[in-house]
């Protein structure tokens, strides 16, 4: 049964390890106090209720919220620098707040409409983020940092051509949301398609350092249908978002019970 819009929001509070990055524990704050941001959060998992997709609520954005994060601390430690320090001599930490901004507001969008969301998302976010940032930043670094946002939310389209690393980073985490449980709405209310099947046999995502990269993702799935997810999703992401040489993906099958057509996929 449906719940009441006030009754919906008070529910929903993001969380995030801010590490002691002031800005960005400023911004989570003022979201997780924002009424109008919760509720395009809201009607925009309306959206994809409607049209039988998986999950894009709150909770699907506090998830690439924190991979994100993990993904940018990686690259952060190898001396992979991005856009806020090479091209504005500000900080990583100023990074996170923008890949933050652009994670919290990526998909409002689609409480328009499904189409184009990413470009709807925009216009939402525009007016939205500099709200969000008064605590945090004064200008001209607040239209920075809010302008570095919008880059990275039009870049996790398809084919957003991203072209910062915070971009990038946004981007491939927004496909790393992909474990079973965004598609148990549409798998059980619907008739099963690949995309409810594959999301139904990714059982977990692992991101930790890498050897040779700098961020390794583990995909374990049961059943082969889950490549669509890694190969059709994720690299499509992956692809264009100029991390391709520092990111492994790794997917393997550990089911018994199937015939393993492809024990291992890696892109």
């Amino acid at each position: 049964m449906a719940e009441a819009p006030r009754e919906a929001v008070a529910a929903m509070r993001l969380r995030a390890p801010a590490r002691g990055n002031r800005k960005l524990q400023s911004l989570l704050d003022a979201a997780n106090a924002d009424d109008q941001l919760k509720a395009w959060w809201l009607v925009q998992q309306s959206t994809a209720t409607r049209l039988a997709m998986s999950d894009h609520s709150w909770i699907h954005v506090q998830i690439v919220l924190n991979v994100a994060l993990r993904i940018f601390r990686l690259l952060e430690r190898r001396g992979i620098q991005p856009a806020m320090v090479t091209d504005h001599a500000m900080s990583a930490r100023d990074a996170e707040v923008v890949i933050a901004c652009a994670c919290l507001l990526h998909d409002t969008g689609m409480s328009i409409h499904r189409t184009d969301h990413e470009a709807y998302s925009l216009f939402l976010a525009a007016s939205k983020l500099p709200e969000l940032l008064r605590g945090a930043y004064e200008d001209p670094e607040r239209s920075v940092v809010v302008a570095e946002a919008l880059h990275a939310i039009i870049g996790h389209r398809r084919r957003g051509d991203p072209i910062t690393v915070e971009a990038g980073v946004v981007r491939v985490a927004d496909a790393l949301d992909m474990e079973h449980g965004r598609s148990r709405v549409p798998f059980s209310e619907s008739r099963p398609n690949i995309h409810s099947l594959s999301a139904a046999a990714i059982d977990d995502v692992k991101i930790e350092p890498g050897e040779d990269r700098a961020v390794s993702i583990t995909i374990e799935m049961n059943n082969s249908s889950g490549i669509f997810q890694v190969d059709e999703l994720l690299a499509t992401k992956l692809r264009g978002s100029g991390l391709e040489e520092h990111v492994e993906v790794v997917a393997r099958i550990e089911a018994e019970h199937e015939k393993r057509l492809v024990p291992i996929f890696r892109i």
